[in-house]
């Protein structure tokens, strides 16, 4: 079974999952959705991709000269803001392989990317990990987000002492800076080994939001890395860590990865994202919502973690997440 993969080379997302397809049988084409991990040319995608439009150009024909090469089973684009193929493009994949199975997952809200509205009606199935968005569309399948097995393999060990009271890693979205924050000013007392890592793809990206956004008006350039944390690091933080925080973008309610990745890996959890509640593997004594306050009475604070049914942690297993998409 052939594959092809578009997606955004975030962290080592695509290496991870490229991996387990590999282990189900399928080989694999991986295609970034952009036409280079350029901090420039990242930041400009996100602000106007028509300013590079021959260079995203270039970049597809390349690609579809492998494309047009081979007979693929299955098309899974996983999409979100850093989208640069036009419907067009999208259109000419489809048909150059009139035969494979084209598969849309959404990983951001349409909210902050209305754009992929105008893809949907060139593949066979869509989901998306927001519920609002699949209340309101006649298209969408909802399907939450998944944990890799580097965080199964953190939560199988045994682990009593711990280097950091909390962690974050993920990039600086204004909102979730503001309440990161928050958060870890409120948490001192409690837990003052934090580890924080705000995360810009470029340093054009952080002027840029700097600029227009008041949550990073008073944010110290210091404050920011523009290089991803490796894959082997972020499983050493995460390892040493008792728990970790985690704050949704703006206008999206559906989970982030790191929500599943620390269910995977058996950690509590802080997150301003209310709609968690409503999750089955919920326990108050391992994930806290957070909304301006802490309750440090909070069976959170208070009790140890409880773990959820075996069943539960599987279902948000990278190999079950493809399995759906994949069915």
């Amino acid at each position: 079974m052939k594959l092809l993969l578009i997606m955004p080379k975030f962290f080592d997302y695509p290496q991870m999952i490229t991996e387990e397809l590999n282990r189900m049988g399928y080989e694999v084409d991986f295609f970034d959705d952009r036409p280079s991990t350029n901090g420039w040319i990242k930041a400009v995608i996100r602000v106007n991709k028509n300013l590079i439009q021959k260079y995203i150009s270039n970049y597809f024909k390349k690609m579809m000269e492998t494309v047009r090469s081979k007979q693929y089973d299955v098309v899974l684009l996983i999409s979100g803001q850093s989208l640069s193929f036009s419907e067009e493009m999208i259109k000419n994949i489809r048909d150059a392989q009139p035969l494979a199975k084209f598969v849309l997952y959404q990983w951001d809200s349409l909210k902050n990317f209305s754009y992929i509205g105008q893809m949907q009606k060139h593949f066979d199935k869509c989901y998306s990990f927001d519920k609002n968005d699949v209340q309101n569309s006649e298209v969408f399948r909802f399907l939450p987000l998944f944990y890799c097995r580097r965080y199964e393999q953190i939560g199988n060990q045994t682990k009593e002492d711990f280097k950091y009271d909390f962690c974050f890693v993920g990039t600086a979205h204004p909102k979730k800076y503001k309440f990161i924050k928050l958060m870890s000013e409120q948490l001192k007392e409690v837990y003052p080994n934090q580890f924080i890592y705000y995360f810009f793809p470029s340093r054009l990206v952080f002027f840029y939001r700097k600029l227009r956004n008041v949550e990073l008006k008073k944010a110290h350039y210091n404050e920011f890395h523009f290089t991803a944390l490796s894959g082997k690091d972020m499983v050493d933080v995460f390892t040493d860590s008792r728990c970790v925080l985690d704050s949704a973008q703006a206008g999206q309610i559906g989970l982030t990865i790191r929500v599943l990745e620390v269910l995977g890996a058996k950690k509590k959890l802080i997150t301003t994202n209310a709609d968690v509640k409503n999750y089955d593997f919920y326990r108050e004594e391992n994930i806290y919502v957070y909304d301006g306050n802490f309750d440090m009475n909070s069976p959170f604070f208070t009790q140890p973690y409880v773990d959820v049914e075996s069943e539960v942690y599987k279902k948000y297993s990278l190999r079950k997440w493809l399995q759906e998409v994949l069915a």
